[in-house]
This record gives structure tokens, C-alpha cells and sequence, in this order.
């Protein structure tokens, strides 16, 4: 329950990053010594993730409020459980180390956001090129008696098969070559976690990762990088409801790609060390390109803008003066959320499954609403919170999939936002 039309002021810190810590706690999988990991974010589909890798075998023990200390030694299963599975997608990518260490993985398909089709083709892809045997049927059912290095070329610059392949080969012998890599943030925090282990990987930042397998990797402490979507999306919201909010712990340059593109809808903000400020009381305004014309605020694998903040860019727009067309061009489902944005009073034109105009500002009026996926939340909660009167958000779970403790830590800010049962 949220009452809206409030700026929200104070600090706030960012979380790590959810799609960095998922990754890097399936890599502890490739070593038999302890990994502690810090900065870890208490969400859902973290959660997830850590009960998977105990099912398997592995001790998991949280250590104190963001820390979490597994030890893979006396793993014993090569099989994922199928429910637990059900629930992330990132549930896939426990595939590599297993594969990597166990010679056999036994993965169901995953779960995760319906935001449109996700393609698992570029990860069986890379494991097939070195050196996997796949059976496909109710599960996923991989074997091998030995990886072995190889260049590979995915046909799409998935995050995740990217994560996949790098986990597999930092134990295969031989050189492996990732070409048409993804190097999104979170990427470069796992390949930098995996040389503190001693693995061998060259490139990362770019997308031709080298890897050199190496025969064992050492145990550890890790700490995981800021959630850079979740810094966007706090911009977003002390945007459009005119607070001042300073961010702590960003990471600047991985805003090298967000917030160029928030400041074409007006939205500045200063850095402070490694704090973020967003100035109150800003006018939001579209800046038009060149001779007059609607300028496009498209997403794309790094360095482009995220797709995980076009949700946001949309909510943002929908408070800045002027016309913007948005162009979801990575997920046909993700711009199926409008409609509740349409019915709080924006202005939105949804032109097909990937582009939506939206013309601005309007004043929002609080309505009920669902939330369908993490993002999507997100970007109705900043609506809720900029709109007059009071909105209703059901289906949270979806939220705190991905924002660890969000009503609480808004609460922070001045937000007058409650959890209640139903």
C-alpha cells in the first residue's frame, strides 16, 4: 500500500548486485576450499540459489546479515531439484560448475520472468563446443569425460551462456575463446572473482574473453560489486518525485551506459566520492535530437542501456515534458506493463510488442495493480510513489525477487509505503 505525491529525501545504499552474487555463488562450486562472499543481497531468488547449491551437497551457512560461506567439498549430487529449479532462472547456471567439476549435470529447464523468449540455445551451444554431451528431454542431461578448451562464438551475446561458458572452462585444459561475449557489469565482477580463486582469464571488460583452464581453484573471500540497476532505479524514483536522495557505494562507471540516458529526460545527479546525489526539485524535460526531432531510448547488450531499466526510463518519461519513444528491443513481453501505467492517467501509445510512446508529464492518480516481473514492479512502485492518492501493488513477490527489503529501506526516504497481508 503506497501513498503517493511525497519527495523523498536522505541517504540510501545500493545492494549488490543480484545477477553479479548468482553467478559467483555458483562458481563456489568449482572449488572444494571455503568461498565467504559479502555484500551479498537478502532477496528472493538469492535465496533460491543458496538452497539449490545446499541441495546439492554443498555446507552454505549465512554468516552475518549479507555474508554467506559455502564450502563445495562434500558435494554429492550432480542433479538439481526440479522444484527449487522452477523458481529462478538463474537456476541454469549451476549447469557449468557442475559440468566442469562432476563431469555430469542434471539441470531442469529454469524458471524466472515471463518478459518474452529466453533462449537457452547459446548454452548448450558452448558446452557442446567443449566437449559436452547433451540429452534434452524433461531435463537437461549433460555429461562428459573431459572438457577441453576451444573457441567459441555465440550467436547471441546472452549474459548468462556468457557466465556458463567462463564457469566450464576455467577447469577445461587447453585455451578457450569466448567471442561476441556479454561484459555487462555483473560479467566482469565473476571473471574477476574467479582469478582471486586462480583462474586464468584475459579480456575481461571487452567481449573475447580467454580463459585458461587451469587443473583446481583455491578457495576465498569475495565481495560483490553494487547492484547498478537498482542505483538507476533510485534515480528514477527521487526523479520523479522531486526528493533529494544521495545514493552510497556505486560503482561510477558502470553508469557509464545509464545515465546518459536518464539525463535525456532531464535527470542530473552528482557525484560525491562514491555516493550519487540526485538534486531535488528538478524539471524533468525531454531532450529532443537534433532539428526538433522525437528522440529513442533503446536498450542493448553492454555498454547500451540496460533492458532491465527500460521499465524504469518508461515510469521516468511519463513525469518529463515532451515526447519519447522507448524500444525494447531485447524482450517482446517487457513492455506488457503499461497498461497499468494507462490507467493511473499516463499518456503511453503501445505500438507493438517493443516500442511504446510516451508524451509527458501527467499526473498520476494512485490505482490496484499486479506486478508481473521484478522490473515491472519496480517501475509501478516509482509511479505509486510520484502519483496522488493512495496505489495498491499486489503480487510483491515479484519485487522482492530482486530489491532486498525495498518497503523498509524507502521507509528511509520518507515514503509512505506499507506491506500488508491479503
Amino acid at each position: 500500500m503506497i501513498e503517493g505525491g511525497e519527495p523523498l529525501n536522505g541517504r540510501i545504499r545500493a545492494a549488490g548486485n543480484k545477477n553479479g552474487a548468482l553467478p559467483i555463488l555458483a562458481a563456489c562450486l568449482l572449488t572444494d576450499e571455503p568461498v565467504v562472499l559479502h555484500n551479498v543481497p537478502r532477496i528472493r531468488d538469492v535465496e533460491t540459489m543458496v538452497a539449490l547449491i545446499a541441495d546439492l551437497g554443498a555446507d552454505v551457512e549465512w554468516v552475518g546479515g549479507n555474508d554467506v560461506r559455502i564450502n563445495a567439498a562434500a558435494r554429492a549430487s550432480h542433479e538439481l531439484d526440479a522444484e527449487l529449479a522452477r523458481r529462478i532462472r538463474a537456476s541454469f547456471l549451476l549447469a557449468g560448475p557442475l559440468l566442469a567439476r562432476e563431469g555430469r549435470a542434471s539441470v531442469p529447464p529454469p524458471g524466472g520472468d515471463v518478459i518474452g523468449r529466453r533462449r537457452l540455445d547459446p548454452h548448450i551451444h558452448a558446452f557442446a563446443e567443449l566437449g559436452a554431451e547433451i540429452e534434452i528431454g524433461a531435463r537437461y542431461e549433460l555429461r562428459t569425460s573431459g572438457l577441453r578448451g576451444k573457441h567459441i562464438f555465440l550467436d547471441e551475446a546472452s549474459v548468462m551462456a556468457t557466465e556458463n561458458a567462463v564457469m566450464a572452462a576455467s577447469l577445461a585444459p587447453g585455451e578457450t575463446v569466448i567471442g561476441n561475449a556479454a561484459c555487462e557489469p555483473h560479467i566482469q565482477d565473476l571473471c574477476r572473482f574467479l582469478v582471486s580463486l586462480g583462474a586464468e582469464i584475459d579480456g575481461i571488460e571487452s567481449n573475447v574473453l580467454r580463459v585458461r583452464g587451469v587443473k583446481s581453484l583455491s578457495g576465498g573471500e569475495w565481495r560483490v560489486g553494487p547492484e547498478h540497476i537498482e542505483v538507476g532505479s533510485f534515480v528514477g524514483l527521487a526523479a520523479v518525485t522531486g526528493g533529494d536522495v544521495t545514493i552510497e557505494d556505486v560503482e561510477p562507471k558502470d553508469l557509464l551506459a545509464i545515465l546518459p540516458t536518464l539525463e535525456r529526460l532531464g535527470v542530473h545527479v552528482e557525484f560525491e566520492g562514491s555516493n550519487l546525489r540526485v538534486p531535488p526539485n528538478q524539471e524533468l524535460e525531454v531532450r529532443d535530437d537534433l532539428g526538433g526531432q522525437i528522440p529513442k531510448i533503446e536498450d542493448g547488450p553492454w555498454p547500451a542501456f540496460p533492458a532491465d531499466l527500460t521499465s524504469i526510463a518508461v515510469t521516468v518519461a511519463t513525469q518529463a515534458r515532451g515526447t519519447v519513444l522507448i524500444f525494447e528491443k531485447m524482450f517482446e513481453s517487457r513492455l506488457f506493463f503499461v497498461d497499468k501505467l494507462v490507467s493511473m492517467g499516463a499518456r503511453i501509445i503501445l505500438c507493438d510488442p517493443h516500442r511504446a510512446v510516451v508524451s509527458g508529464p501527467t499526473r498520476l492518480v494512485g490505482q490496484q495493480m499486479s506486478s508481473p516481473d521484478i522490473r515491472a514492479g519496480m517501475a509501478m512502485l516509482l509511479a505509486a510513489l510520484c502519483a496522488d492518492g493512495t496505489s495498491t501493488i499486489g503480487n510483491v513477490g515479484e519485487i522482492d525477487r530482486g530489491y532486498e527489503r525495498i518497503d523498509e529501506r524507502l521507509r528511509s526516504l520518507g515514503a509512505r509505503i506499507e506491506r500488508v497481508e491479503t
